[in-house]
């Protein structure tokens, strides 16, 4: 089995609603993605000996992940105090992003892993908050 991975950046801001330190406060980063796939080598066509094409792997992730996410106000769906945030940014036609969790570099990661799952042979996902602060997520 092989693995290749690409990387990929985009800016954002979210808030952890209920933190006890700064990240309460609404604020931004940006973000590096790292994308790891695995699988076999394509034995036939013009990707041959490949595990997938690298211009293939960027699209799906630009399209589904880094293209929603871009300058975006990233949002915990179930927490009222986030998504009046996200309800007043989308009255002024603002771009804003639904997670299913909290946006820590954690959930986030998680949430990445599984979208891009359907599209990708996803084997890991590693994403910066800050050019010092990092989460890994692979499904184990």
């Amino acid at each position: 089995m092989f693995k290749i991975a690409k990387e990929f950046q985009f800016d954002a801001c979210h808030m952890l609603d209920g933190h006890n330190k700064k990240c309460h406060n609404l604020h931004g980063h940006t973000y590096r993605l790292l994308v790891e796939v695995s699988g076999d080598l394509i034995d036939s066509g013009s990707s041959q000996d490949m595990v997938m094409d690298y211009a293939d792997l960027k699209q799906i992730v630009k399209q589904h992940i880094v293209d929603r996410l871009d300058h975006a106000y990233l949002y915990n769906q179930n927490n009222p105090n986030e998504c009046r945030i996200a309800s007043l940014l989308q009255e002024m036609d603002r771009k804003i992003f639904a997670f299913p969790c909290r946006t820590t570099a954690e959930g986030m990661s998680q949430f990445i892993f599984d979208h891009l799952s359907q599209y990708l042979p996803v084997s890991m996902i590693k994403l910066w908050e800050t050019p010092t602060s990092y989460c890994e997520y692979r499904r184990s």
